[in-house]
């Protein structure tokens, strides 16, 4: 399907702030970028950078007084549903360089301290089965509440309160995973028909030698969804890393199907 991103940031620097935004589209075999454009106002020039793992980039830039940001791409997306419980996880020794890095806790992500909950909850299956049956019991025990965490909230911190949106949804996912001995990352993305359209953070997991998506917030479908950049945790994958203060006045993500 060929779908259609809008982006719209209007902050407000009061003083001068190096500013890294990750909010450009990937290339990516499965969503094929058709065209992009990327302006702000009110910022120096600016400068691209590789994103985690060669994904997407990131671009440096300065903010200073009103700024603002305006993204828009046209991408095709063609990513076929799959079953999870049929794909078969990879043995520790056989995976790829790029990959043993997300078997290992995070900031975040604090993967040991879930191991003996893991194992005794979801230890009678295995692969894809045990990743679905994770993400079904996150979705079944957690409460999505807009506001209910914030950027200190980790994994263990959502797992405690049953509540969080939906980084706090993909950390405790990734958490999970790891803990089982699957490779996990976190994703960042543009959804069709998320509610509220926003930025959308989910999963992708490492199985029959690929990269898997999952959302265990169930907000759209993954076959809808424009993945941005990955990494180990939120910490990677946030679209605006601001080192400085600002005021963010109002924020805008659209994302449709082309034509309508």
């Amino acid at each position: 399907m060929r779908l259609n991103v809008n982006v719209e940031l209007d902050y407000y620097f009061p003083e001068a702030a190096d500013v890294l935004l990750a909010i450009e589209v990937a290339q990516l075999p499965d969503q094929r970028l058709i065209e992009d454009l990327l302006t702000v106002d009110g910022a120096e020039p600016l400068r691209p950078v590789a994103g985690e793992d060669g994904i997407g980039r990131r671009t440096w830039m300065r903010g200073e007084g009103t700024t603002r940001v305006r993204y828009r791409a046209t991408v095709d997306v063609e990513r076929p549903s799959m079953a999870l419980e049929s794909l078969p996880a990879a043995p520790l020794p056989s995976l790829p360089p790029e990959v043993v890095p997300y078997i290992w806790p995070s900031r975040y992500c604090e993967s040991d301290r879930f191991e003996a909950f893991v194992q005794k909850t979801f230890g009678s299956l295995e692969g894809g089965a045990k990743l679905a049956a994770m993400a079904d019991w996150i979705k079944g025990k957690m409460d999505y509440a807009a506001g209910s965490s914030d950027s200190t909230t980790t994994a263990v911190d959502a797992f405690v309160s049953r509540r969080g949106v939906c980084r706090d949804f993909a950390h405790l996912t990734a958490s999970f995973a790891r803990a089982a001995g699957i490779p996990a990352r976190l994703v960042s993305a543009y959804a069709l028909d998320l509610e509220p359209a926003d930025f959308h953070a989910v999963v992708e997991a490492w199985l029959d030698g690929g990269w898997r998506l999952v959302d265990a917030t169930c907000l759209a479908p993954v076959e809808g969804m424009v993945r941005i950049g990955v990494g180990r945790d939120a910490t990677d994958i946030a679209f605006m890393t601001i080192f400085g203060s600002a005021e963010m006045r109002s924020q805008r993500v659209t994302v449709t199907r082309a034509g309508e």
